[in-house]
C-alpha cells in the first residue's frame, strides 16, 4: 500500500498517521521504561490475562492486540519514506509563532534542496515550482529563508542560491 492511499473507507492516511503515532508513543514509553512498564502492567506482563490499563492496543483482559500494533507499524513503515509528503497534501497555513515558523521554513527549504541538488544556483521559477510542492504560500516561505540566511537572492531577485 502506497503512502497516498487510504487504510480504511473512511479514514485518510494522514489520520491513520497520527493515530498510529499516538499508538507508537504509548507503546514505546510503557515498554522502554520499566518503571511506566510495571506501571502500566500493573506490575504484572502483558500477557498475564490480567485486566491492563485503557489504551487502545490493550484488549479490557489485558492481552496486547498484535494485529492493531502490526497496522501501526505498518503505517510507520510508510511514514519513512520521502514520498509521504504526498499523503498529507501541501502545507496550507504557517503558524504565526516565530519557532514553530523557522522550524517549518527551515524544513520546507531542507526537502527543497535535496529536491534541486546539485544546483546550487536555481531561478525563482524552479525555485517557486519546488516550494509549491510542499506549501501553497511560496512567497512567504520563500521570503521568511531569506530572511533567516537559508536563500541568498540576487538584487533583481531572479536568481536564488542555497545557503550552507
Amino acid at each position: 500500500m502506497s503512502p497516498a492511499q487510504r487504510n480504511t473507507d473512511t479514514e485518510p492516511v494522514a489520520e491513520t498517521a497520527v493515530a498510529a503515532i499516538a499508538r507508537a508513543r504509548q507503546v514505546v514509553a510503557a515498554v522502554a521504561n520499566p518503571g511506566l512498564r510495571a506501571a502500566v502492567f500493573d506490575g504484572a506482563s502483558a500477557d498475564s490475562g490480567r485486566p491492563g490499563p485503557r489504551f487502545g492496543w490493550i484488549h479490557p483482559d489485558g492481552t496486547i492486540d498484535d494485529e492493531l500494533l502490526s497496522r501501526t507499524a505498518d503505517v510507520l513503515r510508510q511514514l519513512m519514506v520521502p514520498e509521504v509528503v504526498l499523503a498529507f497534501g501541501r502545507l496550507e497555513t504557517l503558524p504565526a509563532a516565530e519557532p514553530a515558523r523557522r522550524r517549518i521554513v527551515e524544513r520546507v527549504v531542507e526537502i527543497v534542496v535535496a529536491r534541486l541538488a546539485p544546483a546550487r544556483r536555481v531561478s525563482e521559477p524552479v525555485l517557486n515550482a519546488a516550494i509549491a510542492m510542499v506549501a501553497t504560500d511560496v512567497a512567504t516561505i520563500r521570503r521568511d529563508a531569506v530572511d533567516i540566511g537559508l536563500l541568498r537572492r540576487t538584487p533583481d531577485g531572479s536568481v536564488y542560491e542555497f545557503a550552507g
